[in-house]
């Protein structure tokens, strides 16, 4: 088994053509002190205030017209509202502040030390009030619908239980986490020369996909800012009751795609024990 270890650190050294960048420290007051920073957590409240917009319109667009489907996007364009958004606001806002949108993703990219806890917290406090401002807007525009139609808000269809809800946010959000993770390796990026380019469409194409698999289910979260915003604003019980679902979930799932991807697909612990094995004496 060491002799495995040891071959296969030494050939990760050989082939390596690329250079991970260091980890984010984990306290780095010195961001404060940064207008990048300030300006990425703009981008993120800007970002994820017009996701919010765009795809709950179109939720409440739907939902209004549930007895003549023919009339409205559809089941299927709901999904594509969700992913294409994602798709265009990460492709816009990646350069900024690497376009999370999304508290999850920014706790997936914590946990693998891409991105401090300082600039973490205030990437998901910016996302959680664009979230609100966003729902907000969209219930001024649509107010004779919006409470008729639920608000948008995330709740567990009466079909299914919370486990099974609860399962689906975990699995849906490890689906997106996981494709943001492999799509922005440093190592692909090192091999492939257009996975920059690209990687906005991977992650936009998850989300489609994660919302066509549950939106009968839950709704789709797969985002603790898009719940939550939506639920500040519709503000019933019944979205308050789920909304646990709504934050679990999706964190469970951000902290299993981290540890698939850096201990299983980026092997970082048998790298580091093949690093340590090949030591002389």
């Amino acid at each position: 088994m060491s002799k495995e270890v040891t071959e296969e650190g030494e050939a990760s050294q050989q082939v390596r053509d690329y250079v991970d960048p260091p980890p984010a420290p984990l306290f780095d007051a010195q961001e404060l002190s940064l207008w990048s920073f300030y300006r990425a957590v703009i981008a993120e409240f800007v970002a994820t205030l017009l996701f919010l917009y765009i795809t709950i319109a179109t939720v409440i667009g739907y939902n209004k017209q549930a007895d003549n489907p023919c009339e409205t996007v559809g089941l299927l364009g709901v999904a594509w509202a969700f992913g294409g958004m994602i798709f265009i606001l990460v492709y816009s806002t990646a350069g900024i502040s690497g376009g999370h949108i999304n508290p999850a993703v920014t706790f997936g990219l914590l946990l693998i030390r891409k991105v401090s806890l300082i600039r973490a917290i205030a990437y998901m406090v910016a996302q959680c009030l664009g979230a609100i401002c966003g729902v907000g807007i969209v219930k001024g525009i649509l107010e004779d619908y919006y409470e008729d139609v639920g608000g948008g808000a995330n709740t567990v269809s009466p079909l299914y239980s919370k486990g099974t809800a609860l399962g689906a946010e975990i699995i849906g959000t490890f689906v997106l986490v996981y494709t943001v993770l492999s799509a922005t390796d440093p190592k692909r990026n090192a091999r492939d020369s257009h996975v920059p380019v690209l990687a906005p469409l991977p992650i936009g194409f998850a989300v489609f996909l994660v919302h066509l698999a549950t939106i009968p289910i839950t709704g789709t979260g797969i985002n603790p800012a898009r719940s939550f915003g939506a639920a500040v604003i519709y503000n019933k019980d019944k979205a308050w009751d789920d909304q646990w679902i709504f934050w679990v979930g999706p964190f469970l799932g951000a902290l299993a795609a981290a540890l698939y991807h850096q201990f299983v697909l980026r092997a970082t612990a048998i790298k580091a024990l093949g690093s340590f094995t090949s030591q002389p004496g």
